[in-house]
């Protein structure tokens, strides 16, 4: 995995380097007519255009444990493509053209989504969900599995029906764990 990100680096740093190289050789061929020209009509010194460093739009893709995926979108500017390489070493390139790239990496959590506004609850079909906020049929999220809700007591019956709020990685799947005792076998 590794070496497939770092011939993936290698591609991509020289689809950079040629394509700053071939962007210079057009400014500089176009500022070398243009300043002949110029020179033959008023005998003025020639302009030369150094080329500077490239900007590109990077989108970040953060996929969490609950199946959430969240998306930041950033504008970077690549001074060095050692140094740019190095600051996404963690994050695997999915994909890629002339002004954009796209970033992707696994993230050992719920998503913030989840921690901030998620509740476990039951479905009408007795489907164990998380809700984005308390209970509601139309605001399911994510479903896991049947309960064979016979087996429920009633306190945890009631409280999938409030809804049990999802407070962090733990607290997600210890409540999977207890829950899933009481997966329905019909399925």
């Amino acid at each position: 995995m590794k070496q497939l990100q770092r011939n993936q680096r290698c591609v991509i740093s020289l689809f950079l380097s040629i394509l700053i190289v071939l962007t210079g050789l057009v400014v500089w061929n176009t500022t070398v007519i243009e300043g002949s020209q110029i020179e033959k009509e008023s005998r003025k010194p020639e302009t030369v255009t150094v080329m500077g460093p490239q900007t590109i739009d990077v989108i970040l893709e953060r996929v969490y444990l609950d199946g959430e995926i969240s998306q930041e979108r950033v504008q970077e500017t690549i001074w060095s493509t050692e140094d740019f390489w190095a600051f996404y070493e963690d994050w695997v390139l999915i994909d890629q053209n002339e002004t954009e790239m796209i970033f992707r990496k696994q993230i050992d959590d719920i998503s913030p989504l989840l921690k901030m506004n998620g509740y476990f609850g039951i479905t009408e079909e007795g489907i164990l969900s998380i809700y984005e906020g308390e209970p509601n049929k139309e605001r399911v999220i994510q479903s896991f599995f049947q309960l064979d809700t016979t087996k429920l007591k009633s306190q945890q019956h009631s409280d999938l029906m409030r809804g049990i709020p999802v407070q962090d990685l733990k607290h997600y799947e210890e409540v999977l764990q207890a829950f899933g005792q009481y997966k329905s076998k019909q399925m």
